[in-house]
């Protein structure tokens, strides 16, 4: 199995780091995409851990939406810090970038300025983006639709319902589950997930948040991903095998690995 969206150099793990790589290891996981807080220098040294202790990580870096406010009338600088820090680790991915209007932590229009100027760097690299949207559903398919067919990626931790699961694989958009699908009140999340194509299907803990049943409330890691694929064969009627076999390949498909130039 492969974890696609973990926050594994989350201080969260610091204590604990070697013990929760093993356990992953042991159930299964044989690789994971650690997410990045672009320009965060004590997670970066965190993740140089990581690196060192699990040699199959890949790593993805971005701007997530509740920090652009640091890029307050300088949104472009947002693009120039994520690709500095996906240099540095190699990334295979921007993000988690994109839009939150449940919280709100920075303003809504210099959100969408950050996430414009990630797609674009995105674009530019050859990379996909990683999307984080909530209660921002039509803004984010504004800012996809404005930066054009090259722009390729992950909604990650996919809750939406059918209709917007439709509208993502309608621009060739993968869909992510997390532990939430395991919810029992996430019936319209696993509606959603039975209609994904196997082709276009990912699956994630986002650890340490979100720990799927029976591990609700406590914190989550990657070697819990193997629920959220149980679940996922079950609401498909698949076996958990051939479902296994095909995330991983989408995983391979969607997060090449990729040396990202340094900033001319």
């Amino acid at each position: 199995m492969i974890d696609s969206h973990c926050h594994l150099a989350d201080e969260a793990f610091e204590a604990d780091l070697d013990e929760t790589i093993a356990r992953a290891t042991d159930a299964g996981v044989s690789s994971a995409l650690c997410i990045l807080s672009a320009g965060d220098d004590e997670e970066a040294a965190r993740a140089r851990k990581v690196r060192d202790r699990w040699a199959a990580v890949r790593f993805a870096t971005g701007v997530h939406p509740h920090n652009a406010g640091a890029f307050e009338g300088r949104a472009t600088e947002a693009a120039r810090v994520a690709q500095a820090h996906a240099a540095a680790f190699s990334a295979c991915a921007i993000g988690e970038i994109g839009l939150d209007y449940h919280y709100d932590f920075s303003p809504r229009t210099l959100q969408r300025d950050v996430f414009v100027s990630q797609v674009a760097l995105a674009i530019t690299l050859d990379l996909p983006i990683i999307i984080h949207t909530r209660e921002a559903t039509d803004d984010t398919f504004a800012v996809l639709r404005d930066a054009g067919s090259r722009v390729r990626g992950v909604f990650h931790c996919f809750t939406g319902d059918t209709a917007m699961a439709r509208r993502a694989l309608d621009i060739d958009f993968y869909l992510s589950f997390a532990g939430i699908v395991t919810f029992p009140k996430a019936g319209d999340i696993r509606e959603a997930a039975a209609v994904v194509p196997i082709d276009r299907l990912l699956i994630e803990t986002d650890s340490p948040y979100l720990a799927p049943v029976p591990h609700r409330g406590k914190r989550n890691e990657p070697a819990h991903v193997g629920r959220v694929l149980d679940t996922l064969a079950t609401v498909r009627n698949e076996p958990a095998a051939s479902l296994e076999a095909a995330v991983a390949r989408n995983f391979d498909a969607l997060f090449r690995p990729k040396s990202v130039g340094a900033i001319a």
